[in-house]
């Protein structure tokens, strides 16, 4: 297996809730919910998801909560997160605590930024859907600008 990833496809209780805090909360571009029209005739999983292209290529993916189980032949989980974190690296203390800030004001519980001993400022929030994504600044480890 090539040590490369595309796509993260989140499993969400309600599609237009998600999107809605993707897309108009945290500023995220997408053209919507898509696939609509689609089920599949073997699993009876629907097609409908909203896409967003994030920088460097990768696609973050809604898809509601029974289908991804329906499409992937699994039992529907009752949607327990905190088992792992999506993570954003960003350019400064500044923009963790502004991207936090608007985290927040989507409707997303956060845990405030702090210093952690291993030399990282970060703190948390929370999708509707309580995904877990870590806002991080590493003095170590600076991103491209974005587009880059």
């Amino acid at each position: 297996m090539d040590s490369r990833l595309h796509v993260i496809t989140l499993a969400v209780d309600d599609l237009e809730r998600s999107l809605s805090f993707y897309r108009d909360g945290l500023g995220l571009d997408s053209s919507g919910v898509i696939g609509e029209k689609w089920t599949d005739e073997v699993t009876g999983a629907n097609g409908a998801i909203a896409l967003f292209e994030l920088d460097g290529g990768l696609i973050l993916s809604l898809y509601p909560r029974a289908d991804l189980a329906k499409d992937a032949e699994i039992d529907v989980d009752s949607g327990r997160s905190g088992g792992f974190s999506l993570a954003q690296l960003v350019r400064s203390r500044d923009e963790v605590d502004r991207l936090l800030e608007q985290a927040e004001a989507a409707g997303a519980p956060i845990t405030p930024a702090r210093d952690r001993p291993w030399g990282i400022y970060s703190g948390y929030f929370r999708d509707p859907d309580g995904h877990l994504w870590e806002i991080i600044w590493n003095p170590g480890r600076i991103p491209a600008p974005a587009g880059k």
